[in-house]
């Protein structure tokens, strides 16, 4: 709720009789006023999504998943950029009731199924666009919760009871300008957002091993990559990261394509100094993904 909003709300509150004012609940009353001060900073996640299988199957990778949620505050509202949603600008979602998207094929009936019917957060996106100026963000009234984002938040948050908004990735932009936009929403960690990227580090569709895909082994290349990846990440070394493009052989098979790969970058330019780093779910699947997902803050 907008500051606009909540005054036009509380006016009648205040001008009505006493006997009205008891009658109003404490609790709805918190609800309003706690998105105008500032929060506990939340952390922020990078989650290494993986196969959409993931949504509806247990594993070791779904219990990581539910860990950090317990590991974490409650937050307000979520805002999720994920490896699914690539658009030409910026843009983010803004109704206030997000479908489910089911954005793949050739996966059992049970998955396209799943529904998660989590509110949006008109609010959130609007203040999203106004901390923005190195680009015009639009307000999406048509995308929804993508499976870059709902696979992975219905483990964390299965009631649903939380607000989520996604914001896109421009496909023509550099990975230091995605960085550098994502510093511009640093304020809302203060507001009771948690801030999700959702995608995986070592993201090569071409070269999986099918025949092994529920085998958690990687590939001598990808391994390689991923460890360079978390001593870079480890030792707050973004410049390295953000510059993947030049760090050779192993890099470029580990990210042959950027999507899957930028939503780390969105997660870790939010990085406060001396912000405790954790890494989990860090293993390597059907040669050539790595679930490596890590959280950011307390």
């Amino acid at each position: 709720m907008d500051r606009k909003t909540f005054i036009k709300t509380l006016v009648p509150l205040l001008t009505a009789g006493p006997l009205t004012l008891a009658a109003m609940k404490l609790q709805e009353l918190n609800k309003m006023t706690a998105p105008l001060g500032k929060t506990q900073k939340m952390p922020v996640l990078f989650l290494g999504h993986g196969s959409p299988m993931n949504a509806i199957e247990e594993n070791e990778f779904v219990t990581g998943f539910r860990n950090v949620a317990k590991d974490i505050p409650k937050p307000q509202a979520i805002l999720c950029v994920s490896a699914h949603w690539e658009t030409k600008g910026t843009f983010v979602t803004a109704m206030q009731n997000p479908p489910t998207i089911h954005d793949f094929g050739g996966f059992p009936r049970e998955l396209f199924e799943v529904q998660y019917p989590a509110p949006g957060s008109p609010d959130l996106a609007k203040e999203t666009k106004s901390l923005i100026s190195k680009t015009k963000v639009g307000l999406d009234d048509k995308w929804g919760l993508d499976h870059g984002a709902w696979s992975v938040i219905k483990h964390l948050y299965p009631n649903a009871d939380i607000p989520v908004i996604q914001m896109s990735i421009d496909y023509r932009q550099t990975p230091l300008y995605h960085y550098e936009l994502a510093r511009e929403i640093k304020s809302l960690r203060e507001k009771g957002v948690l801030v999700i990227g959702s995608g995986n580090m070592v993201h090569n569709l071409r070269m999986v091993d099918w025949r092994r895909l529920n085998e958690t082994f990687g590939f001598d290349w990808a391994m390689e990559a991923n460890e360079r990846m978390k001593s870079y990440i480890l030792d707050g070394n973004h410049r390295e990261l953000v510059n993947f493009r030049s760090q050779g052989k192993a890099f470029d098979l580990a990210i042959p394509t950027p999507e899957h790969y930028l939503p780390l970058l969105y997660a870790l330019a939010l990085q406060e100094k001396n912000e405790e780093i954790k890494l989990f779910n860090d293993k390597a699947v059907a040669g050539s993904l790595t679930m490596t997902s890590v959280k950011i803050g307390e």
